[in-house]
């Protein structure tokens, strides 16, 4: 009897098709079966997984990937926005037309942005002042005063250093960000 399913278990293994996906993705791991020579090898791929010595840095780590998934979005989409207003800036004639385009835009992101932004934590104000100098190469004070000029620039760096941030804080993929970007790599993967 025993014999009889464990012949019947290996002729069901030798019938599976030899690139059959077992499970697609199953959280973090994918499962498939690969022809090596005339063998039949099941391949695992399970992604790293990080352990911290306190559960305090446990969290801090969720809280990381969270509060990123919700702020990169904003960021990749900010980065497209400026470089289409750039583009447009570049065949606008004379400053004047510029600066009512600038002003339209401005008015135009406050309604789209106001609502996502004041339902923000200070953190991911952080995070995607971070991911806006990372996807533009320019920090957020540099932007700010490019468009709206140095005076204005000056006072929203003073209100965002009341609140704890800095618009010239900069994006530092292989120092103090490192991890940022670690995430990063698997969000845009899809792994987290």
């Amino acid at each position: 009897m025993k014999r009889r399913r464990l012949i019947l278990l290996a002729l069901a293994c030798l019938a599976v098709p030899k690139t059959e996906l077992l499970a697609q993705q199953e959280g973090y791991t994918r499962i498939y079966r690969r022809l090596e020579g005339t063998d039949t090898a099941t391949v695992i791929h399970i992604s790293p997984v990080y352990v911290f010595p306190r559960r305090a840095d446990t969290r801090r780590y969720e809280q990381l990937i969270y509060n990123l998934k919700k702020v990169y979005p904003i960021a990749k989409e900010a980065n497209a926005t400026l470089k289409a207003m750039e583009n447009h800036l570049l065949s606008l004639r004379t400053k004047r037309e510029q600066q009512a385009f600038v002003k339209a835009m401005e008015k135009k992101l406050k309604e789209k942005y106001t609502p996502v932004l004041r339902h923000m934590t200070f953190a991911q104000g952080k995070i995607l002042i971070k991911l806006i100098d990372r996807e533009t190469n320019r920090t957020s004070y540099q932007l700010v005063k490019d468009l709206r000029g140095s005076f204005s620039a000056f006072v929203w760096q003073g209100v965002a250093r009341i609140f704890g941030a800095n618009l010239k804080d900069s994006y530092d993929r292989y120092g103090e960000d490192r991890q940022i970007e670690m995430l990063i790599l698997l969000y845009e993967a899809g792994e987290i």
